[in-house]
C-alpha cells in the first residue's frame, strides 16, 4: 500500500474528524475532546500545519500544528497535536511519517521551534525533550516537551489557542 502525506482539503474535514474522534476514544489520557479542538483551531484560523496520511484514497492519519504564546514573547513557536492514526493502523509508521513531514513543513514556513504534550518516549524519538526553562501550567515537565530549530530555547511558560478549551 502507498501512504501519501498531504495538505488537508476541505473534503478531508468530515473524516478528520471521524478519525481524531476514534483514535483518542480508548486513551486514558485524553480529554475526548480532541476532534473540537481542531474543528476550533480550523475556524480560528490556527491549523499553521494540517497534513492528512491517505491510503488509497481514505484518510487514516492527521496532525495539526498551531501557534503557542511563551510569556517571555518569543515568537515563532508553535504546538504540535492533536496527531491521529486510525487504531487498526496505529504502530505502522503512519504517525511517525506524520510527524516527521509535519516538522520539516514547520520549519519550511520558518517556524524557531515546536512544543508537544505527551509521551517522551515517543516524541523523543523526533528530538523533543522536556526543558525546566518552559512549562505548561498543570502538566507534570517530563509530559512537555520542545525542540529547537534555530536559536536557543526561550525561558517562559507555554499557552495554546483558545480552541484547546473547545468541547464541541
Amino acid at each position: 500500500m502507498r501512504l501519501t502525506i498531504r495538505n488537508e482539503q476541505p473534503e478531508d474535514i468530515d473524516a478528520i474528524t471521524r478519525l481524531t474522534t476514534a483514535a483518542f476514544e480508548n486513551e486514558e489520557h485524553s480529554s475526548h475532546t480532541e476532534q473540537f479542538i481542531v474543528n476550533a483551531l480550523r475556524r480560528c484560523g490556527q491549523l499553521s500545519v494540517s497534513l492528512v496520511a491517505v491510503e488509497e484514497g481514505k484518510v487514516i492519519g492527521h496532525v495539526a500544528i498551531s501557534p503557542v504564546r511563551i510569556s517571555s514573547g518569543a515568537s515563532g513557536w508553535y504546538g504540535l497535536g492533536p496527531i491521529s492514526v486510525w487504531p487498526d493502523r496505529q504502530g505502522q509508521g503512519i504517525g511517525s511519517a506524520l510527524m516527521k513531514a509535519a516538522l520539516a513543513e514547520l520549519r519550511r514556513l520558518g517556524g524557531i521551534g515546536c512544543v508537544v504534550l505527551g509521551d517522551p518516549g515517543y516524541y523523543g524519538r523526533f528530538g523533543f525533550k522536556a526543558h525546566p526553562s518552559l512549562e505548561l501550567p498543570g502538566v507534570p515537565r517530563e509530559y512537555f516537551q520542545a525542540q529547537a530549530f534555530a536559536g536557543g530555547l526561550p525561558t517562559g511558560t507555554v499557552q495554546y489557542h483558545e480552541a484547546f478549551e473547545a468541547v464541541e
